[in-house]
């Protein structure tokens, strides 16, 4: 029996309705197992801000670090629409985001982007493109690049110029690669390595030592693409990809990218992993909060990111594996919420969804 400590974020707007319905997954994940999973709650966002004036509290950081893993539901709310966004940026819901990223080294972004054959009309791609289902993975360094280099303003011969400075050492690019080949092994044994080595030199670096990397998993297939050919074969045949592998501002592109050709963000989890095994899970969708607390929200991208939660923080693959079988069930079954319903499917409940993961369990 594995005994485990999460920590639970449930955040703004529909966020607390979809964690509750993971945290009922995973309770029936421990009870099949024989598993005891046990739970720390905290505030980040604007609830947060409510309770302490701050969107993070240290407190709340220390509470994280001591659980092995971290599971969060969605922050924020409606901009300009609310006084969580009548003060400075550093002071947001969103920036409890970047704080607790920093403050438990997640340099790891893992975003999977999957087609479910039954969710395949809402794929924006031809048939002939998407096939009937495809499965890849981003993995997208979080903490370095062009988004944490040294940036400024300045007037130059009368004229506005701005700087940003893209810097990685080769320390971040391989504890990222190590990640990916990581995953890569777990999957299909393929890493496609994304860069623009024809003109950067931080590409070049980049490329240079996910080769090195590469030699040390023999089994893996590694290959080198520009990211304006990646951002041009993942429309034109996604199924080709594996484990795409790439740094913070392509990452950011091509997962937008990614997620766009599943044909609902509603259904993709993601994950941040930092050098243990301490990770923090998360749906890739927002806050909602037009529709918060009208039992209407698809809880299915938490439910899979606390599988990804069981695999890569705890290695219960198998669990993982269930949970994942669990959520592809449910579609089969054409069991939906409002947001994927389509005419004769059955139309459920927030909590009815969950209801029905777990039954499938």
């Amino acid at each position: 029996m594995a005994e485990k400590t999460i920590t639970l974020i449930p955040g703004d707007g529909i966020g607390p309705e979809i964690v509750a319905e993971a945290v009922r997954v995973l309770d029936a994940v421990a009870d099949k197992y024989g598993h005891k999973f046990s739970y720390k709650k905290i505030l980040m966002g604007g609830c947060s801000i409510d309770a302490y004036g701050v969107p993070l509290t240290d407190e709340a950081i220390a509470t994280a670090k001591s659980s092995d893993a971290v599971l969060l539901g969605a922050v924020g709310g409606k901009v300009g629409n609310s006084r969580w966004y009548d003060v400075a940026p550093n002071l947001r819901p969103e920036a409890g985001l970047l704080k607790i990223r920093k403050s438990l080294g997640l340099f790891a972004n893992v975003r999977p982007a999957y087609l479910y054959p039954e969710l395949a009309d809402a794929c924006p791609l031809k048939q002939s493109h998407s096939g009937d289902s495809f499965d890849l993975v981003i993995m997208r360094e979080l903490t370095g690049g062009l988004y944490f280099g040294e940036r400024h303003t300045e007037v130059v011969n009368g004229l506005r110029t701005a700087t940003d400075t893209l810097v990685y050492n080769e320390e971040e690019i391989r504890r990222i690669a190590v990640r990916a080949f990581e995953v890569a092994e777990r999957r299909r044994k393929k890493v496609t390595s994304v860069d623009k080595a024809n003109v950067l030199d931080s590409s070049r670096l980049w490329r240079a030592v996910v080769h090195e990397v590469a030699k040390d998993y023999p089994d893996v297939e590694e290959e080198d693409m520009l990211v304006d050919n990646c951002a041009m074969q993942l429309v034109h045949d996604p199924g080709q990809f594996d484990v795409i592998l790439t740094e913070n501002m392509f990452g950011d592109i091509l997962s937008d990218e990614a997620s766009m050709i599943t044909g609902s963000i509603g259904m993709l989890p993601s994950a941040s992993l930092c050098a243990s095994k301490l990770g923090l899970y998360e749906p890739s969708h927002g806050s909602a909060p037009d529709i918060a607390g009208l039992g209407v929200a698809n809880p299915l991208a938490t439910i899979l990111s606390a599988a990804m939660l069981l695999r890569y923080s705890f290695d219960m693959d198998a669990e993982a594996d269930d949970v994942e079988e669990a959520v592809k069930k449910v579609l089969k079954d054409g069991i939906r919420t409002p947001d994927i319903c389509r005419e004769g499917d059955k139309k459920v409940s927030t909590s009815g969804m969950g209801d029905a993961v777990i039954a499938a369990l």
